[in-house]
């Protein structure tokens, strides 16, 4: 899953500076220019003489700078996602528990996806745990998860951005699927397992089932869309993947009544609906319920619901 990830993150930038169109010779690519004059700047949350790598919430603040560039990305090298920056300004919250050093690797992007690059190395300490949502998702141990498939929105589609007041950006009322939607039968099969590691480390793993690309990120791939695509399509489809917690940072979990939890998978990991992304901001979970919200960009947000009972379809 990272290559693809990495792949589409190419198309994406390269689609910043490409006009639609096609008629021959009737637009021009302009100058390639390089960004130059790359600069990066951090500071650590909540540091003093007593907390030399910060207050533990792992959260971090970067600015990057640079002559022609049209946008940023950040690898904050910890097996996450990786950020776009149109301004190069992000506020972002390492996960791994514990004083750890990161090599952030941010591009400053110029026209026609030319890149200049710049390291830095960040050392800073994470305490954020959330005990309670271990122990439900795991049941202390191991636990199986599955698509809600017999109830309402299960899965779906809302917008991202606040503007849309009233809190609509914080539940999914742009479209919702019905329970045992034929439409998306192929991806039912899916099992997930979370297994608790340790005092408190927990891994997760898809067991069985496909992954489900939707419509859009198909055209990107070069798949046909909404439809269940294995291996070939998703390498990192299976295996186990660590998960780590971290605060969440997203408008929709600080004033929608969220958990204020984000979980993120490593090497690409997610659970059958791929859209680019492993990071989960948690809605609600439970003993047998868990609902996330997935920001896939500053216009709208997938949401799904699991359960650890595996429903059974009754005519």
């Amino acid at each position: 899953m990272k290559t693809i990830s990495q792949f589409i993150l190419v198309i994406l930038i390269g689609l910043l500076f490409t006009t639609y169109g096609c008629r021959d010779d009737e637009f021009e690519l302009g100058a390639l220019v390089t960004p130059t004059n790359l600069t990066v700047t951090y500071e650590i949350m909540g540091v003093d003489a007593e907390n030399p790598y910060g207050d533990g919430s792992g959260k971090v603040s970067f600015k990057a700078t640079a002559d022609n560039a049209i946008t940023y990305t950040f690898d904050f090298g910890d097996d996450r996602d990786i950020k776009i920056v149109a301004n190069g300004e992000i506020i972002y919250p390492f996960a791994t528990n514990g004083i750890n050093i990161y090599n952030v690797t941010v591009n400053a992007v110029g026209t026609g996806g030319i890149t200049t690059s710049s390291v830095s190395q960040v050392e800073v300490l994470s305490n954020f745990e959330d005990p309670d949502a271990l122990e439900f998702l795991t049941g202390g141990d191991s636990k199986k998860w599955y698509w809600a498939t017999d109830i309402p929105a299960f899965v779906g589609l809302g917008p991202e951005a606040e503007d849309y007041g009233n809190l609509d950006f914080t539940w999914p009322n742009w479209w919702q699927i019905s329970p045992w939607d034929t439409d998306k039968e192929c991806m039912y099969s899916a099992e997930f397992v979370f297994t608790k590691t340790g005092d408190n480390g927990l891994t997760f793993e898809q067991l069985e089932g496909p992954a489900f690309i939707p419509a859009t990120y198909a055209d990107i791939i070069g798949v046909a869309g909404d439809l269940c695509y294995g291996e070939e399509v998703a390498p990192n489809l299976y295996g186990v993947k660590t998960v780590t917690f971290s605060p969440s940072s997203s408008m929709a979990a600080l004033e929608g009544g969220y958990r204020g939890t984000t979980m993120s998978f490593s090497d690409g990991g997610f659970m059958c609906w791929w859209v680019g992304t492993s990071e989960y901001d948690i809605i609600e979970v439970s003993d047998n319920i868990l609902k996330v919200r997935i920001k896939q960009n500053e216009t709208y947000a997938w949401y799904h619901i699991f359960t650890s009972v595996k429903p059974i379809q009754t005519k």
